[in-house]
């Protein structure tokens, strides 16, 4: 999400691909133009390697199962090699220190002396195996580090000294609700640790003086048990985690920030640099060697970007291959076919003046171009492209399974000809185009198109049928030989249809001046009544539906559906809508979508905007949490009012009062305030500072 590392020209690679075995220590590689296997690098090659990293100003070691070798620079080697039968199990280090974990839960410590020698210091027997263990990093001005962690498999992490004073002394200690998986300091004050079995990473504070642990987080990050890495972005520590999927944990302008990225699973991975790539990442998927940069710390997304030829109008998911079928219409504008025909597909693309980056040339006004384009969203391939011809746009799509028939899929295009919105708004004729994907679902064959008396801005599937809401006339269609049949249409709605949704029973519908109405069809009587609308006129440019009881808030309809609303009795339906949230954006939404953004994550809303920000509402679960956030953004709009000058509370409730919706963007600005105020806020809330970071943590992750 925050880190740009994607495909289709987005992903940066150092080096071409190189392929070797990943997890065994004889595969040493060079990089320079390419990666190619080095044979006289001093390796140990006949046995699997635990740990290859600097050691000293001038050194390398490998850590195998049985010993340590030490490779000076002048190509001495120094063997250690351990006593009896028995081989190390775990290994941590850093540039001056090294511990190692005998089967059993021995700890041997070493640490490099002023002539840069290896040289044992101290034993420390534990109560069983080690799981992991890590050394923090060497201050800087300091010959040692004093902290070491230890995770053990009864569920515990210790954090030991290494000063020569109270050297294997146990300092803290944190409980885990599994064994460890992997361990990682991130800081001098701060350690982090990977549960093991269920994908949770735990996130703690070890105080750099006295080692106590505290400030414990522990957000899910996937179903694989998290590897930690140390790698360097913009000159510091930051942490690779590796589950599912990788995660980058860093420090961004004060704020530790844990992220997704946008690449595949990984298995192992290490900091990497050469001249071509200073700050890089080797990483092994697989049986390939990838070597990537990441870039554009602090984003909330990532983004693939994909050129269409027009404006995208509507999305809608082919089921069965899981291809994107995109919509896309312009007012004004030339078609692909006369563009190339004037010369304008032959303009260097490059030119900061070409059309792809300045515009295409504008057409009339009552000129339209559309096409439908069938969308590989893997791969970013358009694998069928067709234009709509004879000044056609297309605004409404959707696919449908209609019952009896032999086709399977179908997708239904709504499109106008002609369409003019000044002086005042008129159509030659409107269209329902009906296509079917062929047999490898990649591209599309038109069946026929019918015409209808105005445009078709909303369809949907209803129970093996079409539902079309074409200006303030709700119709049922069934498929024909040669055009769609019309079967039922309800023609009671007040202005013009823009949005339909269904499920089960029951039918949504947007009108685009008089907010929802809620419709439900008797297949008995062959009748589309409306038996529930909104009191209040909304403008609605985007709607979704949420489940059966939140949208429509009545469980049946007290009436039975037989009066005669086309009669106009009761000013409206029977029953009235109840308003459940109120919150102003500040932007016209454009679409809405309900969707988990990581494994074992909550729900939530997302809206798209014009201007093209991506925003998310998640429920809350908790009263508690409801009456802490509602407190903390209280405190917030007083103590912390914006720039402008403009009261918070009147903005969002620039059109209707705000109501149970808390403003996250400002509860997040806390870490941003000055630490007096973060204080008196949190000795306000009866509340630490850590307490409150805690919080916001949390429901950022999810």
């Amino acid at each position: 999400m925050a880190s740009r590392i994607a495909r289709c020209g987005e992903l940066h690679h150092v080096t071409r691909e190189a392929r070797g075995n990943g997890s065994r220590g004889e595969d040493h590689s060079s990089v320079r133009e390419t990666v190619k296997e080095v044979t006289d690098n001093g390796f140990l090659d006949t046995t699997p390697s635990l740990s290859v990293s600097l050691i000293g100003d001038d050194s390398l070691m490998q850590v195998h199962p049985n010993g340590i070798r030490h490779i000076r620079e002048d190509g001495h080697i120094n063997e250690w090699r351990t006593p009896g039968k028995r081989t190390i199990a775990k290994v941590g280090s850093n540039r001056l220190q090294v511990v190692i974990a005998l089967n059993g839960g021995e700890l041997i410590y070493f640490e490099v002396d002023v002539t840069g020698q290896l040289m044992e210091v101290e034993k420390h027997e534990m109560s069983g195996d080690v799981a992991c263990l890590d050394i923090a990093p060497v201050p800087e001005g300091r010959q040692r580090s004093r902290f070491l962690a230890v995770g053990s498999y009864d569920k515990t992490i210790r954090i030991l000294s290494l000063d020569p004073d109270d050297c294997m002394q146990t300092l803290g200690i944190q409980s885990l609700s599994s064994a460890s998986e992997s361990l990682l300091f991130l800081e001098v004050q701060a350690s982090v640790g990977g549960e093991d079995g269920n994908g949770v990473l735990s996130r703690t504070v070890v105080d750099m003086v006295t080692g106590l642990l505290s400030d414990s987080r522990s957000p899910f990050l996937g179903l694989r048990p998290p590897k930690l890495f140390p790698i360097v972005v913009r000159g510091k520590r930051a942490m690779l985690c590796l589950s599912s999927r990788p995660w980058l944990g860093y420090i961004h302008q004060g704020h530790f920030l844990l992220t997704p990225l946008s690449y595949e699973t990984l298995e192992f991975a290490a900091s990497f640099s050469s001249d071509q790539c200073v700050e890089g990442v080797v990483a092994l998927a697989g049986e390939a060697l990838r070597i990537f940069t990441i870039e554009r710390l602090g984003e909330t997304f990532n983004e693939t970007v994909i050129p269409l030829r027009y404006t995208p109008m509507k999305f809608v998911l082919q089921p069965k291959r899981k291809l994107l079928v995109v919509i896309e219409s312009d007012q004004g504008a030339f078609t692909a076919e006369e563009r190339e025909a004037n010369g304008g597909e032959d303009e260097d693309k490059d030119d900061p003046l070409s059309d792809e980056h300045y515009g295409y040339p504008k057409a009339e006004s009552d000129k339209w171009a559309s096409c439908i384009r069938i969308l590989d969203p893997k791969t970013g391939n358009t694998t069928c492209l067709l234009e709509l011809q004879d000044n056609e746009a297309a605004f409404s799509g959707c696919t449908v399974n209609f019952h009896d028939k032999e086709y399977g899929t179908l997708l239904d295009v709504g499109t106008a000809k002609g369409l003019q919105f000044t002086p005042r708004r008129s159509l030659t004729a409107g269209f329902i185009h009906i296509y079917r994907f062929l047999e490898d679902g990649r591209s599309l064959e038109l069946l026929h198109k019918t015409q209808v008396e105005g445009v078709p801005l909303a369809l949907s599937q209803f129970q093996g049928r079409l539902l079309a809401g074409i200006g303030p006339v709700l119709r049922f269609y069934d498929l024909g030989k040669r055009r769609l049949l019309r079967k039922y249409e309800n023609k009671l709605f007040p202005n013009t249809i823009v949005s339909i949704q269904t499920y089960r029973d029951r039918i949504y519908v947007g009108d685009t001046q008089e907010s929802f109405h809620y419709c439900k069809y008797r297949w008995d009587e062959n009748q589309l009544y409306i038996f529930a609308d909104d009191c209040v006129p909304r403008w609605l440019t985007a709607s979704y539906h949420i489940d059966f009881d939140t949208m429509a808030g009545i469980e049946e309809d007290p009436t039975g559906g037989r009066i005669k609303w086309e009669q106009g009795k009761l000013n409206g339906a029977p029953n009235k809508v109840e308003e459940i949230v109120q919150f102003h954006v500040g932007d016209v939404i454009s679409c809405l979508q309900k969707a988990s953004l990581i494994p074992g994550g909550g729900e939530c809303i997302l809206n798209g905007t014009v201007m093209g920000s991506i925003g998310a509402l998640h429920a809350f679960t908790s009263r508690d949490d409801v009456d802490f956030f509602s407190h903390l953004e209280m405190h917030m709009r007083q103590d912390n009012p914006p720039l402008c000058g403009r009261d918070h509370m009147a903005y969002r409730s620039a059109y209707f009062p705000v109501k149970d919706v808390i403003d996250g963007d400002l509860c997040e600005q806390f870490p941003t305030l000055p630490m007096d105020l973060q204080r008196k806020i949190a000795d306000e809330l009866d509340r630490t500072r850590g307490e409150i970071l805690k919080k916001l943590e949390e429901y950022k992750i999810i």
